[in-house]
């Protein structure tokens, strides 16, 4: 069928609708082609001519729960099922409000049918239908009024694909009425979750088949048809607010040009292909559909991490190692391949150089709390810089205070970046540790690294890398930028939450005690000594988080096709743009308007608390995050104590930053 966009949704009822008889037979011939369906014979009664907009017998064809299963309500299985019609007397869209005597299946009659809670994007009431998962359309149903989007749709008669698997424009725009989808991008089934749809193993293959590493061959984990950008602007980050061009696609009202990376040959990036991939984009918050700028604290996670995560559960899921049965083989393949993705995403030399955490101030504190304990003492000093993460300061604290070192800090100049010759003044023999941000969570500014870590090494210290703020916004070579630790989250890059990375050299981590004693990080035990596994399994005792480093692989995956240049790119020229509308906004200041700048805009309003801001925004479905952002020194070193942050990602677009824009301009001339 013809795709169809959110903006053609209607937005009530058809106009202009047969009348029932033609309704009816209409029904008829379309249950009669479903697949399964046998002809009728022997005179059976045409039930859909006598129920207008019903599946001819519903309760048998559509309710695979019969009478009497605790799946079971009085109205059968609901309008959750795929191919169940309407009820009688519902149009698209009516999304079955509390008070409609249609039931919808609960389970076991006590979950409520209906919550205050929707996915439709036609502006109607939103109330979403509650159903046995087994049971429930991956993309919407006729009764909620939920077009299936591109990229969402059920396979065609002719088996062709129905939607663009490009997510570029350009070149390959001819392409995207092609009915061929590209031989590098899996389009899974549109009901259910396979092993072929995540480019796995079927569970009906021999074990031997089955234990292959989870991922495709280094070569092939880069953007399908896409050549590494040839950037000539400089940083993917540099903004330069003299230098116009019109964002693609995109006219403003607020402003005529807008600041772009430089000149290159890459194809225009198509956002609307990208947003197709991520199925909470589609939720509405009072009334109006999300708006997500919160980037910096969680990103959101694509339909492949989701399905990749309900494919573990569903055919993969057992601990890891030693075991001998079939799922122990899948669960730990798949958990040590995902260590190769990462492993190959940051550029580290070797799987057995990363570590699976929680996240990076789990990541952080392992790094404190085992090489800082064997490493620092009393009279070393650790540096860190203003910009830091409460999770990037803690940690030294209180190793400083358990050992009797000091924390010295790299103060920034006005514009949130740090001072490297006030850097090059702090270190000396007694530097042990420089542990600094690669990106500022709270001011988005880029650190140089690079420079630091050399500094650092020149010192005799060695060099930690926060990259929580880094790893989704540009490309991570832990091996040019030379660091002895790179740490990050893995909800920060469109990953699963209660995930993290620590990367390590070799040599360093085979020279750390473990932090954790337990399991799976044993060689040997007796009651009188105890032989540790080398790394990284020294560092991951007991049963870590299996699925979600599964899922970790899954979103590295998708950005590796999408192509982090590509990603850093957009996301550039999008922070220009919204740097060039909200700065002029009267009673707005920035903080942190470093040249070198990730996509994270900090911002006060004169007259406003930034809870009212925030609240503001809210009311309009657009999501911010206003507070310290765990990082109140920088902040009050530009003389607050919170500030209101929207964070960008590859997903936003710059209709949704006028909709901020327009909100922050009404709050301005109010007061």
């Amino acid at each position: 069928m013809d795709s169809v966009l959110p903006h053609d949704v209607p937005t009530g009822p058809p106009a202009g609708l047969p009348d029932p008889a033609t309704l009816a037979s209409l029904a008829n011939a379309f249950f009669s082609a479903l697949p399964g369906n046998a002809p009728q014979v022997g005179g059976a009664p045409d039930v859909a001519a006598t129920l207008p907009f019903t599946a001819p017998v519903t309760s048998e064809i559509s309710n695979p729960a019969p009478a009497g299963s605790p799946l079971a309500g009085p109205g059968g299985a609901g309008t959750g099922v795929p191919g169940a019609a309407l009820p009688q007397g519902q149009v698209p869209g009516g999304n079955l409000l509390p008070s409609a005597p249609t039931h919808v299946l609960s389970l076991g009659n006590r979950a409520p049918a209906l919550a205050p809670h929707g996915v439709a994007q036609n502006g109607l009431p939103d109330s979403a239908v509650t159903v046995a998962p087994a049971l429930d359309p991956r993309f919407g149903g006729a009764a909620l009024g939920v077009p299936e989007a591109h990229g969402a749709q059920r396979p065609s008669a002719s088996g062709a694909a129905p939607a663009s698997p490009y997510y570029f424009l350009g070149e390959t725009a001819q392409a995207r009425t092609s009915t061929v989808a590209s031989p590098d991008i899996v389009v899974p089934g549109w009901n259910e979750v396979s092993a072929q749809s995540l480019g796995l193993p079927g569970v009906d293959q021999p074990l031997a088949e089955q234990r292959f590493p989870y991922d495709r061959p280094a070569a092939s984990q880069a953007a399908p048809n896409v050549a590494p950008a040839q950037h000539t602007g400089g940083s993917h980050y540099f903004l330069n607010l003299n230098e116009g061009s019109q964002f693609p696609g995109h006219t403003s009202t607020t402003t005529d040009s807008v600041p772009h990376a430089g000149p290159s040959a890459h194809p225009p990036f198509d956002v609307n292909a990208i947003r197709r991939d991520f199925p909470i984009l589609q939720e509405r918050v009072n009334g109006r559909q999300l708006v997500w700028f919160d980037n910096a604290a969680t990103t959101h996670k694509p339909q492949a991490v989701i399905d990749r995560l309900a494919y573990f559960y569903a055919h993969e899921n057992s601990n890891i190692h030693r075991a001998a049965h079939a799922l122990a083989g899948r669960a730990t393949d798949a958990y040590e391949a995902a260590r190769s993705k990462v492993q190959r995403f940051i550029g580290a030399a070797s799987p057995e150089e990363i570590i699976f955490v929680r996240g990076t101030t789990e990541a952080i504190n392992l790094v404190a709390k085992t090489w800082g304990v064997k490493h620092v003492g009393e009279g070393d000093e650790i540096i860190v810089s203003h910009l830091e993460h409460h999770a990037n300061i803690v940690p030294w604290q209180q190793l400083a205070a358990q050992t009797g070192a000091k924390l010295r800090v790299i103060p920034v100049d006005d514009s949130g970046q740090v001072l490297l010759d006030e850097y090059r003044r702090l270190l000396n023999d007694r530097t042990k540790i420089v542990s600094v941000t690669q990106v500022s969570n709270a001011l988005g500014t880029v650190v140089p690294v690079k420079e630091i870590v050399e500094l650092a090494h020149r010192a005799g210290a060695k060099a930690l890398v926060d990259g929580a703020q880094s790893v989704s916004h540009m490309r991570v070579d832990v091996q040019a930028l030379d660091a002895d630790f790179f740490v990050f989250s893995g909800h920060k890059v469109f990953g699963p939450t209660g995930i993290g990375v620590v990367y390590g050299k070799r040599a360093i981590l085979e020279d750390m005690p473990p932090w954790q004693g337990g399991g799976n990080m044993i060689a040997d035990v007796t009651f009188e000594r105890t032989v540790f596994q080398p790394p990284p399994n020294r560092f991951e005792a007991g049963t870590g988080n299996i699925a979600d480093a599964v899922g970790l692989g899954a979103a590295i995956d998708y950005v590796q096709r999408v192509g982090i240049e590509n990603i850093a790119r957009y996301e550039h020229d999008l922070l220009a743009y919204a740097t060039s509308v909200l700065q002029p906004v009267p009673g707005v200041r920035l903080i942190g308007t470093a040249r070198d700048k990730a996509s994270v805009l900090s911002f006060v309003l004169k007259g406003y608390e930034t809870e009212e801001v925030g609240q503001a925004l809210n009311e309009e479905g657009i999501a911010v995050r206003s507070g310290h952002h765990c990082a109140q020194p920088i902040l009050r070193r530009f003389g607050v104590e919170a500030t209101v942050r929207p964070s960008l990602a590859f997903y936003n677009t710059c209709d949704e930053v006028d909709a901020l824009v327009s909100v922050v301009r009404r709050l301005s001339s109010r007061r």
